[in-house]
């Protein structure tokens, strides 16, 4: 036994995942009851149904590891419900179970596995199909080895948890909370990622800068919620008309900021790309949009498209060079 704890103790210190915790365990429980399998399941109570997790097999009883099969006719139900957890004599004490009689189970040890609020969660069990002794200490091993089990398994989803509201964290941190498009911080990290790689592809990047005009004027005249709408529209329409490499966010207040792959140094004109792209955005934000109640007719945005080369380097310069393209059209639109 002693052998068996310091087996333990090791498993305890080296498993980072539940795999590794449960299968030395079967192994050392299999050891000490000279039992089949020994196996740990899982229990869904509202799909009344028991899947075998992990298994260890050592005789003619195979007990398959995913197999799923309905709890109410498990022993464990049996044994839990009877409070007997150990049993030498299956085919007398259970006779009425179909799953005991198929696999021909003569002996049985299974204690619950439990979470903090005392739910089941799934049983840690041996079977065998020839009639063993079982030792007056294997039914507090097997509860041992449960508890442990139960405490590993609500650590992971604990940890999975944390795990979830961290990403849900990281999301809420690089989202743009009005248009659910990428803010201001996740499209300066992606257009830093894109210049890094145009420089090892060795393809220009198209950078965008996007302002709506009139939007104070939407404001004034349909207020912070008809232009709220407008925002949130205008980003549909944009996310609707990219490629599946450009991505678009929204820089604050009434700018986006449009990043794409450009084409291959010497094989297209990167001028001209960047032309086509700086259209094409503009045609998609001009036509009429329902908000505040009514459909509004809205003129566009002033869109400046810069081609940048590959050993360009530095965002801000990146930006201030789309920026200074949209600060021409918008001079030009105006002079309209």
């Amino acid at each position: 036994m002693d052998r068996i704890l310091k087996q333990l103790s090791s498993s305890l210190n080296t498993a980072e995942t539940i795999d590794q915790l449960v299968r030395p365990m079967l192994s050392m429980l299999g050891t000490i009851t000279g039992m089949e399998s020994t196996y740990l399941t899982g229990i869904d109570l509202e799909q009344h149904t028991q899947r075998i997790r992990f298994a260890r097999n050592s005789g003619t009883l195979q007990i398959a590891e995913g197999m799923v099969v309905p709890w109410a006719d498990t022993l464990c139900k049996r044994a839990l419900e009877m409070g007997q957890l150990a049993c030498d004599a299956v085919p007398a004490l259970w006779a009425d179970s179909a799953a005991a009689a198929q696999l021909q189970i003569q002996t049985y040890v299974s204690a619950p596995i439990n979470n903090g609020d005392g739910e089941l969660m799934g049983t840690l069990c041996a079977a065998s199909t020839s009639k063993l002794a079982i030792a007056p200490n294997v039914e507090a091993l097997f509860q041992l080895f449960a508890n442990i089990v139960g405490n590993f398994i609500e650590r992971e989803v604990l940890v999975q948890k944390l795990q979830a509201a961290n990403d849900q964290l990281a999301a809420h941190a690089l989202t743009d909370l009005l248009t659910g498009l990428p803010n201001r911080r996740a499209m300066f990290a992606e257009l830093e990622h894109m210049l890094a790689m145009a420089s090892r592809s060795r393809i220009h990047v198209l950078v965008g800068v996007i302002d709506l005009d009139g939007f104070k004027d939407i404001n004034d005249r349909y207020g912070h919620q008809g232009g709220d709408d407008l925002l949130r529209a205008i980003a549909l329409r944009l996310q609707a008309g990219m490629r599946s490499a450009d991505l678009i966010g929204r820089m604050g207040g009434d700018e986006f900021l449009f990043v794409g792959p450009g084409p291959t140094v010497g094989e297209a004109d990167a001028d001209a790309a960047a032309w086509h792209m700086q259209q094409r955005l503009s045609a998609l934000l001009v036509g009429y949009y329902e908000f505040a109640g009514q459909t509004v007719s809205y003129g566009g945005a002033s869109v400046g498209v810069a081609a940048l080369p590959p050993d360009h380097v530095g965002i801000e310069a990146a930006i201030h060079q789309a920026d200074a393209l949209m600060y021409q059209v918008k001079h030009s639109r105006k002079l309209r």
